[in-house]
């Protein structure tokens, strides 16, 4: 194996592996998700030679894949019913915007429909470092969603999708006075004035945080990234008392995945299936898992990790995805690229049928530290 391919497969590698992280160490491992997601394409321009032509597509995947992961860890970790449905508004509206895009290609439609549950989330965990997040106020949450909305991810969107500027010919040209492939040490060198700036702005942050902190309640727990250090073991034991096909969660299990496939489905190469056709066709898989899962729970089989129902489902989507093969198979169709998305799939429902009975259950209180 080449260097380039070594290089290739190891940022692949990260981007599938540290989001599942996120349900066990929230915070570090979404941020590692974030820098990995902005930063992989240009490791892979200054390293390698490689075409990255299809990457594109399978980037935009693993996007709405790790985000999946944020989503579903919340099945895991919040125990506040509130803020939990916050953020499920915040991420299905992002999800059905995102949706809309790649069906119109309508860049605005991303500003309309902007990833506020991303940074929403962050900062909930933020707060979980050392307090308790279950004292937020409902006030609190909302503001914090708003704010975020408003300040944050719209201007964001707005430069991004809808102006389409780039952050370093910004800088060079507008703010520096310098060509674009003017190196940043000379662009910097030839305006010490931005240093400064920057010790302002160092100092006006530690101000603010300093000042913060010290009007915030205190502690209540020893600060930890670890989100299993605060609380307390039956939450994460907890199990449904009774196992049912037909119930509502079997409808937004099949509306998450079938969102997430219609988004696979516009980036995976040679795909003409209709939205109507991918839904239709993953609503299917969603219930053939549901059927197998509960019958295997009647007759008590259930699975001791998440590994063993991973590698029983994913066998299930096997037999599902050869019988298409075998009797409705289109030629045009990318034979890796669908078995890359399909896993990715069922792992998606694999998470959301391993965490989703907690949230239903009766917890305990998160103790204090």
């Amino acid at each position: 194996m080449s260097s380039d391919e070594l290089i290739f497969l190891a940022v692949v590698l990260a981007r599938l592996g540290i989001p599942l992280l996120i349900f066990r160490y929230p915070l570090p491992a979404i941020l590692a998700a974030l820098v990995i997601d902005a930063a992989d394409q240009t490791i892979f321009q200054n390293n390698t030679d490689l075409d990255l032509t299809g990457y594109q597509g399978y980037d935009k995947a693993l996007d709405v894949y790790y985000l999946a992961i944020a989503y579903l860890s919340t099945f895991r970790n919040w125990a506040d019913p509130f803020a939990a449905r916050v953020a499920q508004f915040l991420w299905y509206y992002r999800l059905v915007g995102v949706v809309a895009f790649e069906l119109t290609q309508v860049r605005a439609l991303l500003l309309v429909f902007p990833n506020t549950f991303e940074y929403f989330f962050i900062c909930y965990e933020v707060v979980r470092l050392a307090w308790n997040p279950e004292r937020l106020s409902h006030r609190q949450v909302i503001g914090l969603a708003a704010f975020i909305w408003i300040f944050v991810k719209l201007p964001q969107e707005w430069w991004i999708h809808v102006a389409q500027l780039d952050f370093t010919d910004f800088m060079k040209e507008d703010v520096f006075g310098v060509p674009v492939d003017t190196s940043w040490g000379d662009a910097i060198a030839e305006n010490l004035w931005f240093i400064g700036l920057l010790v302002v702005l160092a100092i006006a942050v530690f101000v603010v945080v300093r000042k913060t902190l010290a009007a915030a309640p205190p502690p209540d727990w020893s600060t930890s990234v670890d989100v299993d250090h605060h609380r307390q073991s039956t939450r994460l034991d907890a199990t449904p008392a009774v196992v049912r096909v037909l119930e509502w969660d079997l409808v937004e299990k099949a509306l998450l995945a079938g969102l997430i496939s219609v988004i696979f489905a516009q980036v995976l190469p040679n795909t003409d299936a209709t939205p109507l056709q991918t839904v239709f066709a993953v609503s299917v898989v969603v219930v053939a898992n549901a059927v197998v899962s509960a019958w295997l729970a009647r007759r008590g089989r259930s699975w001791e990790t998440t590994m063993q129902q991973f590698l029983a489902m994913a066998a299930v989507n096997a037999g599902i995805m050869a019988a298409y093969w075998l009797f409705f198979r289109r030629d045009s169709v990318d034979e890796g690229a669908a078995v890359f998305f399909l896993l990715l799939l069922t792992l998606i429902i694999t998470l959301y049928d391993r965490y989703r009975p907690l949230r239903a259950a009766a917890y305990p209180p998160i103790r204090r530290a």
